[in-house]
């Protein structure tokens, strides 16, 4: 039996490949089929089951591609309507892979499909569960997703709380977990940096699974401090529940290299939105004009979902030589499939071009500092508000990258704004975002506040009441 954790840390992510005797199963598979194909092939093992766990919302599933390359039939739980052939399990329903059995239990409460998957060993004994967005490392998944009708958030919460004291902690202390996300991920509050524990440990550390918690306390807990979900979250669960096109006709559309005219007109004419994946320093340096800067070494898909509001927004983009492939996947990963090309030898062609280019202007922590202290500099803290209100400069705006567009009326054009978060990678984003919007005035402060903590600038935990919106 070989069962195999595959992380993908831009989504904080984890699929699994499970092989017992010849056959393999692989449960919530990324949008890409070709790596899981490649490992069976490698193991000399045929793929019989894609098991999903439910419709998730913070990426978009292979298993439909994959499925038709393999001839695997795709394994949901109880609830789950597609608009494709699936095999809509029932609780307890078994599913054989060689020597070992996959048992199918029913969680519903972070959707009402969610399911666990428990692998039992070739001994019969219960050895571990794949608990997709019920059951994380430190955390439970957030019910807030799949209202309908007249479900509630409560509800749902409700229907968790139940799933996970019936079919989960009744489960032996030796089962290990393995989840569908990690710390990162906003499918989850607070979810451990670990990938997998084992369920006795998860018992005593989980505040979701005290022996002592009663289903109202449990409510509270697990709905308070709850922020909106990303914006592409429905659109995701959207094209899991329809079946998502396979990655080899998007990569034939977008892993194109464009020349430096063809790249401004599509740009220009087909209202294609420029992206920069590059480091933040390089993009501060030169970037062409009215880009949006995202960087490929970073939360890069989640970013892009949380900021790009339409999944059919055409798309060109300037990348680091030799990964233009694996930002058209990225992107994909997530939703975007309009990805239309690359620029062509990148930001060298443009100004070879004799291109204009437009630079963010950024400063160390401290120059930042003794600029402070003189007075009269507007701060802008663009980190979530838990961070903000955890710590912050004292005097600073927070408007939290998230949420920035529907909070562009608290910034004005005739200010200048000093921008941080916490290290530099968030604050060049936002950075980028309001000069396409004419916010010409930005200074970026290097190094976030991370660097700014190391000055001898006043940081307070206080928060006006104004100061968050």
């Amino acid at each position: 039996m070989k069962v195999e954790q595959i992380y993908t840390g831009c989504l904080a992510q984890g699929a699994y490949y499970i092989e017992s005797n010849g056959e393999a199963a692989i449960i919530d598979p990324l949008r890409e089929s070709e790596p899981y194909i490649l490992k069976a092939e490698k193991e000399g093992a045929k793929i019989k089951y894609i098991f999903e766990t439910h419709f998730h919302a913070d990426f978009v599933s292979g298993h439909v591609d994959l499925a038709a390359k393999t001839g695997a039939t795709i394994v949901y739980g109880p609830n789950a309507k597609t608009e494709y052939d699936i095999h809509e399990a029932t609780d307890g329903e078994l599913f054989q892979i060689g020597k070992i059995e996959i048992k199918v239990l029913h969680t519903p409460g972070h959707t009402m499909e969610s399911t666990t998957y428990l692998l039992i060993d070739e001994a019969g004994m219960e050895h571990a569960i794949f608990s997709g967005d019920t059951l994380f490392i430190g955390d439970v998944g957030r019910p807030d997703l799949a209202q309908k009708g007249t479900l509630t958030q409560d509800d749902l919460a409700g229907y968790l709380y139940d799933s996970l004291r019936t079919k989960i902690i009744t489960l032996p202390d030796e089962v290990i977990v393995y989840p569908a996300h990690g710390a990162g991920s906003a499918c989850g509050k607070n979810m451990s940096k670990e990938t997998t524990d084992l369920l006795g440990n998860q018992k005593k550390t989980n505040y979701a699974l005290r022996a002592d918690m009663t289903k109202e306390e449990f409510i509270k807990e697990v709905t308070d401090g709850l922020l909106p979900p990303p914006q592409y979250f429905a659109q995701n669960v959207a094209m899991n529940k329809s079946g998502a096109k396979g990655m080899d006709e998007i990569l034939e559309k977008g892993n194109v290299p464009l020349d430096v005219e063809t790249f401004e007109a599509v740009a220009n004419h087909e209202g294609a939105l420029v992206l920069d994946t590059r480091s933040p320093g390089e993009f501060a340096a030169d970037h062409v004009p009215n880009s949006i800067f995202i960087g490929i070494d970073g939360s890069f898909a989640p970013w892009v979902g949380a900021l790009i509001p339409d999944l059919e927004q055409p798309i060109v983009f300037i990348a680091p030589e030799g990964r233009e492939e694996e930002i058209v996947t990225r992107l994909s990963r997530v939703g975007y499939d309009n990805t239309l090309g690359y620029l062509s030898g990148g930001i060298a062609a443009w100004k070879a071009a004799g291109k204009d280019t437009e630079q963010v202007t950024t400063i160390p922590a401290h120059q930042f500092a003794g600029a402070y202290k003189e007075g009269g500099l507007n701060v802008m803290d663009v980190r979530k508000p838990s961070e903000f209100e955890a710590e912050h400069v004292e005097d600073a705006m927070n408007l939290p990258l998230d949420f920035i567009s529907e909070n562009m009326d608290q910034v004005d054009k005739k200010k200048q704004y000093h921008i941080h978060c916490a290290g530099g990678y968030r604050s060049m984003i936002a950075a980028s975002i309001l000069k396409s919007r004419g916010f010409d005035n930005i200074v970026d402060v290097a190094g976030g506040f991370k660097a700014i903590s190391e000055t001898d600038i006043p940081t307070t935990n206080y928060v006006c009441p104004s100061t968050l919106k």
